[in-house]
């Protein structure tokens, strides 16, 4: 096996590094139960690395998406007081700095508390698995594509090719960010290709899941020519949101597009056999639970205006105890 041990000269927390990586803990549980439950498939040193990962992609996510509710977006220099008063453009070049300056100074320049926590672990995860920067950095320029005014801004995709070029840095990075945490059997760049493939997978999943809440937020992520092959155009879209119904065309549109993130799960679900041997069950899980988001939809009718898609607690139990099995034999 690929050795991915951990590095002597670690970042050390500017604070209590223990409790950086337990805040983080606590926003996985909140926010990722599919991914926080798959993580508890794996040694407690990889899984708060994980979890450390997932609550930087969250705080910036909240960044983008929540720049008007201050109890979830971090003001990382005078407080929630004044939150409003920072562009999320500002912000996520703050939160740039910020990770930077931790990473070459083993400092985190801010006074709130849990934005200090969330980069004193995401730091510490990236300097002991040495994970290269340059996908922190991809994923923060993908995240700036949301942003109303930045130079790249784009709320609409003409094309899959377009989507996916997204996706290289709002999913794809993240898969690459993880690789050093989890450990292959081959050279991490033979590897790549897949843990890309299953990152994309996941992100238009939340796609797929997600259409009424990124329109609310005047962003459409499904590919136009997509859509359009089966008649369905944002006219179309938006009255089908507003009566709350999801037709025949846009079903057909919806049903076409789950065939396709299955065919990127198809392609990707093999590279788990890349991995270490005592992770796999844990990527296992989170992809057998992720696709499962698809079926949901499906067995609603395609009717994501009215309910959001979700694997059942009891499900997500089964099949986590299964890949628990499988891990110990």
């Amino acid at each position: 096996m690929i050795a991915h041990s951990v590095l002597p000269e670690a970042l050390p927390s500017s604070g209590d590094l223990d409790a950086a990586y337990a805040s983080c803990r606590r926003i996985a549980a909140e926010h990722g139960r599919t991914y926080f439950l798959a993580t508890t498939l794996l040694s407690p040193e990889r899984r708060r690395a994980v979890h450390a990962l997932y609550a930087f992609a969250r705080m910036v996510d909240d960044i983008v998406d929540h720049v008007d509710d201050p109890a979830r977006v971090l003001d990382p220099r005078d407080g929630a007081r004044q939150v409003l008063d920072v562009s999320p453009a500002a912000h996520l070049d703050l939160v740039e700095r910020q990770l930077r300056a931790a990473l070459e100074h083993r400092d985190v320049a801010t006074t709130d508390a849990r934005r200090r926590q969330i980069v004193t672990a995401a730091a510490d995860t990236i300097a002991r698995y040495d994970i290269a920067h340059t996908h922190i950095w991809t994923f923060l320029d993908a995240m700036r594509m949301d942003v109303p005014g930045t130079a790249t801004h784009r709320a609409r995709y003409a094309t899959m090719s377009e989507l996916r070029e997204y996706m290289r840095g709002s999913a794809a990075a993240i898969g690459l960010q993880l690789l050093p945490v989890l450990g292959t059997v081959v050279p991490v760049t033979e590897a790549e290709p897949a843990a890309a493939a299953l990152g994309e997978a996941f992100q238009l999943t939340n796609f797929l899941r997600d259409v009424a809440e990124d329109l609310d937020r005047d962003r459409i992520y499904l590919p136009t020519d997509e859509l359009r092959a089966f008649g369905v155009d944002e006219a179309h879209l938006r009255a089908c949101h507003h009566r709350g119904h999801t037709d025949a065309p846009l079903r057909r549109a919806l049903a076409h597009l789950i065939a396709v993130n299955r065919d990127i799960y198809r392609q990707a679900v093999p590279g788990i056999a890349l991995l270490a041997p005592r992770v796999r069950p844990a990527i296992a899980t989170a992809a057998t639970l992720y696709a499962e988001i698809l079926d949901r939809i499906e067995a609603a009718d395609y009717q994501v205006f009215t309910s959001r898609a979700t694997v059942s607690h009891r499900r997500r139990i089964l099949v986590a105890a299964k890949g628990l099995t499988t891990g110990l034999r």
